[in-house]
């Protein structure tokens, strides 16, 4: 489980093909510490398992579906990836419940640049669009933001300059596509009521 505060943007340093899945060799100087093998590691928001470690580097693999079902499989070496490690008890929730597991990719159709900030406006599917709650948390990337604004299948987020100089959101651009996770507790509240059915007044 992680919480949507990016660590710091590593480095992919090589992607290989291993059979139908890909190997990523990824540069982090902070994240790489105290990081084992088998240990999971948010990269761009996707939940993936660390194979090997070395001293500033270290590997992780995605398999077919999740190279398809993310933007894993469009990236290629010397990009920026937001990097998080998964939260540990003691940490604080500083941003909201992210799983790393990504429900679609989004498209950036809008970029304002505002006085102290900068609006970014992401369109995603309309089978997703019950999912976009105004005020409500979403994780782009891998990070955790607010949904500023809705408009039917669209959403807007406000970043603000540091979130920009720590994340990837500084290379994104209009007609991006972005990794989006909606929120865990909204998504189980929706399996419920779909199993159940609305709350009879008994």
């Amino acid at each position: 489980m992680f919480t949507g505060l990016i660590e710091e943007t590593g480095i992919i340093k090589s992607i290989r093909p291993e059979g139908g899945s890909v190997i990523f060799t990824i540069q982090g100087k902070k994240t790489v510490k105290n990081l084992r093998v088998d240990q999971s590691i948010a990269v761009e928001g996707v939940c993936l398992t660390v194979i090997k470690r070395k001293a500033r580097s270290f590997d992780v693999q995605a398999v077919e579906e999740t190279l398809k079902k993310t933007t894993l499989g469009r990236l290629h070496a010397g990009f920026p990836v937001n990097l998080e490690r998964p939260l540990l008890p003691s940490d604080r929730l500083g941003g909201h419940f992210v799983l790393g597991h990504v429900d679609g990719l989004g498209r950036v159709v809008k970029l304002e640049n505002r006085e102290s900030s900068w609006i970014f406006w992401i369109q995603v599917s309309r089978r997703y669009a019950h999912h976009l709650v105004p005020v409500g948390s979403i994780a782009v990337n891998g990070v955790s933001l607010t949904m500023a604004e809705v408009k039917n299948n669209s959403f807007a987020v406000s970043i603000i300059p540091h979130t920009m100089e720590v994340t990837t959101f500084k290379r994104l651009e209009r007609g991006t596509l972005v990794n989006l996770e909606f929120d865990v507790l909204g998504k189980y509240v929706e399996r419920l009521f779909e199993v159940k059915g609305p709350l009879s007044k008994k």
